[in-house]
Formats: structure tokens, sequence, C-alpha cells
């Protein structure tokens, strides 16, 4: 088999020269140019594995080439070797494209972890997670995720609560270099305060009371993976400060800590809220906001999509019909046409809890336009809705589990007790855990 093959463009022998002897220990062969005109002849005649590029060249500079390289339609991944700390230049090199940027002067532990990310591209598959759908807005969000899977840009996912930013996440991993990696989502809204640079970072033995075991934080979960923050304009603005030092300095100190840790962590978050609007008040800080931001990639609302809905509840329906046991749950005509009819302000997490009502109440196992019912709720009520959502199945365990005990664990009679079909109370028990 082939060794892989780099190209390396720098006009300095001595940079040349380490990376290249890098490269061959690491079982990959390289190319030197020493200016744009022959990196672009060169990858006119070969097909490379991996392109490395200085920022000051001779005739232009390493983002020119980025930039050239995404206009001949090229899948080599490209990283940009900047001066240290030109956290700006790193940052366009990003959004023009770039897999990665390295600062000089060059690490070779970094460089090595680069190089071992873009030789997995070529090998990367499509991953489990899929975004079901036949609408343009969809068919543009999956090449947005098959581009920015191509990177190592911190990618900010965009949309409405319930639309699958989570789902999106969790492809843009998949897809990429870091798949055989940890994907660690994390709600940045559900941490408290006080506890929040402990769980992040981790802390040492002593370093506050309680702390009696050295602990890891997510960041070292993720490592060689991806973190996904969900939610994160509810971080405070304190922790704000201490994410962005982290993302700028690959390097973290653990609470307790004097030593810093390098961290190998590619960051995805993402909000239901304006984040614009919220660094215009004051609540989000700027610098951290284009640090995330890099590319931002927008999930669209499940009323743009048309007749997806149709596509997505027969999936939903499959799903509901394994977890029940049940014969094949079927949508109506009648059914059908409620479900396009409606806005649905709760998005696809809203689709997936009126099916979920419905399989339940619906006779035969088709479901009809009266087994769907749909109450009128504003997108901001998604979140409270969350809650409300626990209370209720918390009150629904306790009125199933009485009914059991009372009538001593017989389910049918359990069902007639509680007002429900059988099926209905077998899926109810199934989708509660309740032992």
């Amino acid at each position: 088999m082939d060794r892989p093959l780099a190209l390396v463009i720098d006009d300095e022998p001595d940079i040349c020269e380490l990376i290249a002897i890098t490269l061959e220990r690491m079982d990959v062969a390289s190319d030197i140019c020493g200016d744009l005109a022959a990196a672009k002849a060169a990858l006119k005649r070969k097909r490379y594995q991996l392109c490395l590029t200085d920022m000051r060249l001779p005739d232009g500079d390493g983002l020119d080439l980025v930039e050239w390289m995404q206009q001949q339609s090229l899948s080599t991944p490209v990283a940009v070797i900047t001066a240290h700390g030109n956290i700006e230049t790193a940052v366009r090199a990003l959004k023009l494209g770039a897999f990665d940027f390295l600062s000089k002067p060059v690490d070779l532990k970094t460089l090595r972890k680069l190089v071992s990310s873009a030789l997995k591209l070529g090998i990367a598959g499509e991953g489990e997670a899929k975004l079901l759908g036949e609408s343009k807005v969809i068919n543009d969000a999956r090449n947005m995720i098959a581009k920015v899977a191509r990177s190592q840009a911190p990618v900010h996912i965009s949309g409405e609560s319930g639309t699958g930013k989570e789902l999106v996440s969790r492809m843009i991993h998949e897809q990429g270099s870091r798949a055989s990696g940890p994907f660690i989502p994390v709600n940045c809204g559900a941490i408290p305060s006080e506890l929040m640079e402990s769980e992040f970072f981790g802390h040492k033995k002593g370093a506050f009371t309680g702390a009696v075991n050295d602990k890891a934080g997510l960041f070292h979960a993720a490592e060689g993976g991806t973190l996904f923050l969900d939610e994160i304009a509810d971080l405070p603005l304190a922790m704000q400060v201490k994410l962005l030092r982290v993302i700028q300095e690959k390097s973290l100190r653990p609470v307790g800590g004097t030593a810093e840790v390098d961290v190998d962590v590619r960051i995805l978050s993402a909000t239901h809220k304006n984040l614009a609007k919220l660094v215009s008040t004051g609540d989000f800080r700027e610098d951290l906001y284009y640090r995330i931001n890099v590319i931002e990639l927008n999930v669209p609302p499940l009323r743009e999509r048309g007749k997806d809905i149709i596509l997505l509840s027969t999936a939903i329906l499959e799903k509901l019909t394994a977890e029940m046991q049940a014969e094949d749950l079927k949508l109506m005509e009648s059914g059908a046409k409620k479900l396009l009819s409606y806005n649905f302000p709760g998005n696809v997490r809203e689709l997936e809890n009126l099916l979920q009502r419905a399989a339940t109440l619906c006779e035969d196992s088709s479901i009809t336009a009266k087994d769907i019912h749909i109450t009128n709720k504003m997108p901001s009520d998604a979140d409270d809705d969350n809650i409300l959502e626990d209370k209720l199945q918390s009150i629904e365990r306790d009125a199933i589990i009485n009914a059991l005990i009372k009538c001593k664990y017989n389910k049918t009679a359990a069902a007639k007790e509680l007002g429900l079909t059988l099926r209905a109370l077998r899926y109810r028990i199934a989708k509660l855990d309740i032992n």
C-alpha cells in the first residue's frame, strides 16, 4: 500500500526539514515547495493527503492558497502555520476552509496530532446519526455538515428549540477525523455556577471542601474527540472568560492545580437564543462569540421542511412500533393533513411528543386527525415544557405503580383501573422504565 503523501510549503529550509523528518517518522512521504506558484503546480499534478503551508511566502500568503484550494474544489485538508499568538489569522484561515492551524515555533507533538487527524479524514464514514428529509433546506444542511466535518474549526449550531442541534453536532463528529474519539455533550444551563469550573476543567484533591479525590473534567473526558456545549448562552460571564482562554491556549489548569495541561478537543456549541443580540446587550462576551462562531450552521425549523414532516412521522412511528411491541402504527391521510397544516413551534421534538400520545390513544394502530391533539404554544415555552414533562412523568409513574400494586400486578386489570388500553399501559411501563 502506498504511503500517505504530504505537501509542505515554506521558504525556510530549516522548518521544511523539521516537518519532513517528523512526517517520515510517521511513515508519511513529503514534497517541499518554497512558494505559492510551485505549490499550485504540485497540487494540480499530484493527489496529496495533507497540505501544510506557512503564512508568509515570497509570492503571497497561506490564506491565498487556502482560498485557491477551495475554488479548485480540492479535498486535500490544508493547515496553516501562523505566527505565535496570531489568533485572528488562525480564525481567518479556518473561515476560508483550512483544516486546522499550527503556531510557530512548531510544536512536534501538536504537529503529529494534526497529521494523524488529517489522515483519518480519508477513512471517516457517515456515522450512525442521520438527518432525515428530502427538502432543500435539509439537503443544504447535510452538505454544510459534510463540509465542516472536514475541518477542526469551532462550529456554532443555531436554531429553534427542538430542531435537532445535538443530532447535527453528533453528525459533524461522526463524519470527521475525530469519529473514533469521544463525543461529550453537555447542557451548560444544567450545571450549577459554583460547580462549573470543576465540571469543565476538573479539580485536584483538597482544592475545596468535599474534593476528596482528583477529578477529571469534561475537557479531559472529550480528549481526542468533541465537546458539544449545548445552550452555551447560559454560561455565566466569569466562566465565559475561562472557556475563551482554554480555546485560545489549548490548555487548562484544573481547580487547585499548579500546572497547565494540554487539551486536544474540538468545540461545537449551540443555543436557541440569539447570541449576537446577547453580545450587544453585554450578556455574552464578544471575543468568545467570535471564537466559537468561526463557522455558523443553522438548523431549519420544521415548518420550513414541507413534506419532510411525513417522512419524519413514518420514522418515528416505526420506532414507536418497535418500542411498544405493537402492530405497525400507521399515519392515516387525515392525520397527515393535520400535521402538514400545523406550524410546529416545538419542531421535531414536538412532532415526536404528538405522535407518542397519538400512538398511545389510537385504535387499531391507525393514527387519524382525531388522535393528534395540538395545543398552540410559542417556541419560548419549550424549556418550560421539559421541566413540566419531567414532573408529569413522575406523577404518571406513581399512578401506574399504585395501580399495578392495587391489581396485584395484573396488567389487564391495571390498564382498566387507569382507563388505558393494555397496549398503551405496556408502552408507558417500557417508556418510564418501570420494573
